[in-house]
């Protein structure tokens, strides 16, 4: 029976779960469609064994390959101020990049 291969990394000043053949949403990544990009590892499982020391990890590469830019829901923003006729109305949509993790090399 094999054990999974899996890593915590950071994208986009979140931290996500990936494996190889994941696809997640990160804030916008500056690449185009097609493109890899490597993402920091700060947390790694391979089998039984779990690293977490920053030594180890230096030589750890997670690769991922830019699927798709997207945008999020739609946020709405609603200021008010009480007695003063003051309001004011704004929205947000996040930018995304999904990403497929193509590999995770150990160094091993």
């Amino acid at each position: 029976m094999g054990f999974a291969v899996y890593a915590i990394i950071r994208a986009g000043g979140r931290q996500h779960k990936v494996a190889i053949g994941d696809v997640f949403q990160a804030d916008r990544v500056q690449t185009g469609p097609g493109e890899t990009v490597e993402l920091p590892v700060l947390l790694l499982v391979d089998g039984e064994s779990v690293t977490s020391d920053p030594w180890v990890l230096a030589g750890v590469k997670v690769t991922a390959e830019v699927v798709d830019h997207t945008k999020g829901k739609k946020i709405d923003i609603l200021k008010y101020k009480n007695k003063t006729g003051y309001r004011k109305r704004m929205g947000h949509r996040q930018q995304h990049t999904q990403l497929k993790v193509t590999g995770i090399e150990t160094g091993k």
